[in-house]
């Protein structure tokens, strides 16, 4: 299985197929409003605006299972987005990364790339990238800015 096998509900609520996405780099991100590394939105747009007419794609999935800083519904988040970060990316519906109810993409991705402390997410913004072929090659910590990705973007895109 390779990550556009799965499908994800967007915030309308319509079910997205991963496959749309087949043959596109993607940088996949468990996202929250009220956190401190909420600023990552205005490199991930950067990163986004930059490299989507090369076949790069980020998707954000809200999640509020860390200090419940993701607490508003899918009309909240989509207009914090727009209105402060002018985030034109997909957003997603809000997901759990961890637990019983873990969304199973997020699963999958765990299961591809555990984390230096076992497979969990700990918090927002943990990033995956993954390859043209669906391959989940990289994760990255919240801490890691989305600006210190580029290069691995870059060679992906080729």
């Amino acid at each position: 299985m390779n990550t556009t096998d799965f499908a994800a509900r967007l915030q309308d609520g319509t079910e997205q197929p991963l496959s749309s996405y087949a043959g596109k780099v993607l940088l996949i991100v468990n996202t929250a409003s009220k956190c401190g590394f909420t600023p990552q939105y205005t490199g991930l747009e950067a990163l986004y605006r930059k490299y989507r007419d090369r076949g790069f794609e980020v998707l954000a999935f809200p999640c509020n299972q860390f200090g419940a800083q993701e607490p508003g519904d899918a009309e909240e988040i989509r207009n914090f987005c727009s209105l402060t970060y002018d985030v034109s990316f997909p957003l997603f519906a809000k997901i759990d990364v961890n637990g019983s109810n873990a969304d199973p993409l997020w699963k999958h991705l765990k299961s591809q790339k555990g984390g230096l402390l076992g497979d969990s997410i700990k918090w927002n913004f943990t990033k995956f990238l993954v390859d043209r072929d669906g391959k989940v090659v990289e994760r990255y910590a919240p801490t890691t800015r989305p600006e210190a990705i580029e290069a691995d973007i870059e060679r992906l895109l080729g």
